[in-house]
């Protein structure tokens, strides 16, 4: 039996691309937004690429409103592209496993493609390896601020050897001279950081403000730490958000972000600030639930690319 949905009653017909914007090359690139899936980019041996089919189902989630993306999106007050769609979908990258540097050389380059031809990359993972190569590609273009959105740190220095696997994200990313400043929301529970990796980050000038304090107090200090008329880069895992609405994660823990809290924050740093890439990184499909994380994860990147129109 065929599931209804609200796709079936408007009309929408899938297209592959992310909310049926036109798939593209790197060569029709100019300006706006240009969305890519990175299936995988160094992964642990211990787990393979188990977020590789995540690209696929954040788009297969969404593609059920994409007959209305003209109409009124009400996270963003009017259309998500109010001037006409200025978007492109490149598609999914290749990947290997067996192949980590392959997989990361793709990434930047594909990243670094974008950048030059005035686009903002948007970078649906795949797991939290790949903002490693896709922050790297902002390199000589400028200073940038990294804001973290993450139940973890992934501050360490190696896991196993591995100094490029989604334990070391951000202290890989500290350590590119045009990253300038570091913020983290959203860590809880416990995770990979040792209190050692944790005293690093805070000797480094990382700013952390954790889910237990953005439930006592509010997302705004969080915004109120992005620098006026910053660049920023925008890492999200989704682990960060609440295992009730994003339950495809490997690592669920309780008491996460809501989906407000999430929108809420890329608004207000889009009201000081440029956003000049994101990447979303972690779904698991495998044990979402009836979509509903695909879903969650699909509007936040809607978010975005009606931020970025707005920004043009």
């Amino acid at each position: 039996m065929t599931r209804k949905s609200i796709g079936t009653m408007m009309g929408s017909q899938p297209t592959g691309t992310f909310m049926g914007i036109p798939a593209g090359a790197l060569a029709d690139v100019s300006g706006g937004s240009a969305v890519f899936g990175a299936p995988c980019a160094t992964p642990y041996p211990s787990v393979g690429a188990y977020c590789k089919d995540a690209p696929q189902a954040i788009r297969s989630a969404i593609s059920m409103y994409q007959a209305n993306i003209s109409h009124m999106d009400f996270d963003l007050g009017g259309p998500i592209f109010p001037n006409g769609i200025h978007a492109v979908d490149l598609g999914d990258l290749e990947f290997d496993e067996s192949d980590s540097a392959g997989n990361r050389e793709r990434i930047r380059a594909t990243t670094a493609g974008i950048i030059e031809r005035g686009a903002v990359p948007i970078v649906i993972g795949g797991d939290d390896s790949i903002p490693i190569p896709m922050i790297s590609a902002f390199a000589d273009t400028g200073e940038y601020t990294v804001v973290q959105i993450d139940a973890h740190i992934d501050y360490r220095d190696e896991v196993s050897g591995e100094k490029l696997g989604l334990s070391s994200t951000m202290r890989r990313a500290f350590e590119m001279p045009h990253i300038t400043g570091l913020i983290q929301v959203g860590q809880r529970g416990i995770g990979s950081a040792r209190p050692q990796d944790f005293a690093d980050a805070k000797s480094h000038g990382v700013n952390f403000v954790s889910a237990r304090e953005v439930a006592s107090h509010g997302i705004q200090q969080v915004i109120d730490l992005v620098p006026v008329g910053a660049k920023v880069i925008i890492d999200l895992d989704c682990d960060a958000l609440d295992p009730s609405i994003v339950p495809g994660v490997i690592g669920r823990a309780p008491g996460g972000l809501s989906y407000w809290n999430v929108v809420e924050l890329l608004h207000g740093i889009a009201g000081k600030a440029k956003i000049s890439g994101f990447n979303l990184v972690e779904f698991m499909p495998d044990s979402d639930v009836d979509e509903i994380g695909a879903l969650n994860n699909a509007r936040i990147i809607c978010n975005v690319l009606g931020l970025v129109a707005r920004q043009e």
